[in-house]
């Protein structure tokens, strides 16, 4: 019986790539010089696509695969998939959903106290020997105990709310309704107000062009110049423009970021601000957690092709 036909968009881990060539066969996409002579070629063939979130599957690859029936996405944001295409076409769309949910709130909290801290400056002062000849490391913000705003409380934003209720912080959120999971803390439903609220901002809600740049002007205002916006979402939920400007002038106090728009092309104004802290879109990078994104990839796969319920649909 002959394998399954996927096409690979990006590469993955050795300890994927091999379980996904055994089980499938695979063209890989990302390793074609001409990508459109490529997919011309294979994309009649073509039954799967195994993606990643931030490289997703647009209308243009969706409509060169005729026989494409599912997509596997190594990750929990698919704003990058043409949604609308596969709703017409009814293909499948599934994604990498929990097991990254607590790697991904560990990394916002800890950018939260890297930068509250000055904790990758202060590393630095004790390996330039400016500890020894100047002396103590300029004093920064303390985190316990201050107010917390979650713009998104789902399963990221619930997991970071619940690690900041172990520093004592006052803890808001905002989503589209209250939830009865979330009685200790303070239901807020406008964004402004929310960032009024918060001397840490956390964007931690899913991307659809609903949310796109719901943290813009007027919520980067609304945080303030003593405030900091963490964001380990989707750089399209926040307005990159007014970002930037507002870090610039000091209308913001500071922001942690591990998404980019045009990424890893970020603005290179990102990399001039000394009041940011700038991750390479790792929050989910631990090896445990990405073995079990990939294996859930494979699992949805296999799923689809076995005529079995997927593990974890979006579509």
């Amino acid at each position: 019986m002959s394998k399954p036909v996927i096409l690979q968009v990006g590469p993955y881990p050795e300890w994927d790539q091999v379980p996904l060539d055994a089980a499938f066969t695979v063209h890989r996409y990302f390793e074609a010089d001409d990508k459109a002579a490529f997919l011309a070629k294979v994309g009649p063939d073509v039954q799967g696509i195994a993606t990643r979130g931030e490289l997703g599957a647009d209308r243009a690859m969706i409509e060169a695969c005729p026989q494409l029936k599912v997509i596997s996405v190594y990750g929990v944001g698919y704003d990058a998939v043409d949604l609308e295409a596969c709703r017409e076409k009814g293909i499948r769309v599934t994604n990498t959903p929990d097991v990254l949910t607590g790697d991904v709130a560990d990394l916002g909290v800890a950018m939260m106290l890297t930068l509250s801290r000055g904790m990758v400056g202060a590393e630095e002062w004790v390996r330039s020997g400016n500890w020894a000849s100047k002396g103590l490391y300029p004093l920064k913000r303390r985190v316990f105990g201050r107010k917390a705003g979650v713009l998104g409380l789902g399963r990221i934003g619930f997991e970071v709310a619940t690690r900041l209720a172990g520093f004592g912080m006052d803890i808001a959120y905002s989503d589209v309704s209250a939830k009865d999971y979330a009685k200790d803390w303070t239901f807020i439903a406008d964004p402004v107000e929310l960032a009024k609220h918060a001397d840490f901002l956390f964007v931690t809600l899913a991307a659809s062009a609903a949310t796109r740049h719901i943290v813009g002007n007027d919520v980067i205002e609304a945080v303030g110049p003593e405030g900091m916006i963490i964001n380990i979402s989707r750089a399209s939920n926040i307005d990159e423009e007014a970002l930037i400007a507002a870090l610039g002038d000091g209308r913001l106090g500071s922001a942690a970021l591990d998404v980019f728009e045009g990424e890893p092309a970020l603005d290179p104004r990102f990399l001039e601000l000394q009041n940011v802290l700038l991750q390479p879109h790792h929050a989910s990078g631990t090896i445990e957690t990405r073995k079990a994104m990939g294996q859930l990839v494979r699992d949805n796969l296999t799923a689809y092709f076995a005529g079995s319920d997927l593990p974890t649909p979006v579509l």
